[in-house]
């Protein structure tokens, strides 16, 4: 009897670790590049994170005043700039002579397509106003003429009307709905509404129930911004797909 019992309980512990080994890990997503360790949203955080060896990387996008695709976060210069104002208010030959903490310059988001160079796939994250147009012909273009994987594109937003005009621009770009909502009924019911392939929560108001949730609906879990190594185990363990990071050594 006693070789039996220990029999299954070498049984049951090689598939329990099978089990945990077979888990997939979630994807590596540099936030902003890898902003904890370079100046977000430039060409030298979107190169660390390569550096890093990231599964995604993340960006966000304003049009400004001459219709290019600036990478930026803000919708004001002044937090890590030497200009004032708004950025969408901003000529590019102006916004060429901006110069960023670390003596860095903000890029367009061809510079970022170019850098990366199809080596990873890209979130491109819509900040300001009336930028899905611009942002669409981009992505179409960099698939249809550059090479690029068009499935390594993802377009997010906490603008969900933005989304919407996207997705009647494109029926088949992959789009990812963000959400700073406690509760995830509403971000799901416009994911299923945009043919989504992901829910954005940030990381404080999921739970594993929450990651069961959206993946029941038919989802991926992408979760932001998880950066100490605690949280980055927490949200593992609930099952996410992805985790944005501004350190993605630590999710290594």
């Amino acid at each position: 009897m006693m070789k039996k019992t220990s029999l299954f309980i070498f049984v049951l512990a090689v598939t329990l670790i099978s089990c945990e080994m077979a888990k997939k890990k979630p994807l590596i997503i540099g936030h902003r590049g890898a902003m904890g360790y370079e100046t977000e949203n430039t060409l030298a955080s979107v190169q660390k994170a390569l550096d890093l060896g990231v599964d995604m990387i993340e960006i966000d996008v304003h049009k400004i005043r001459s219709g290019e695709i600036a990478v930026f976060h803000d919708d004001t210069l002044d937090r890590i700039s030497n200009a004032p104002g708004r950025i969408d208010e901003y000529y590019i030959g102006e916004l060429n002579q901006v110069i960023l903490e670390g003596n860095h310059r903000i890029p367009q988001l061809q510079q970022v397509l170019q850098l990366i160079n199809n080596q990873v796939a890209l979130n491109i994250e819509l900040k300001g106003k009336n930028t899905a147009d611009r942002v669409n012909h981009i992505v179409k273009f960099y698939s249809e003429k550059r090479g690029w994987d068009f499935k390594k594109f993802v377009i997010s937003s906490f603008n969900w009307d933005e989304l919407r005009t996207l997705r009647k621009l494109n029926p088949d770009i992959a789009i990812a709905v963000l959400t700073e909502d406690e509760e995830m009924d509403g971000a799901i019911a416009v994911a299923k509404e945009l043919k989504a392939v992901a829910v954005n929560p940030w990381f404080k108001h999921l739970d594993a129930e929450k990651t069961q949730q959206i993946q029941n609906a038919g989802f991926k879990v992408y979760t932001y911004t998880v950066n100490e190594p605690e949280d980055i185990q927490t949200v593992t363990d609930y099952g996410v797909d992805g985790i944005f990071t501004n350190y993605p050594d630590r999710m290594h």
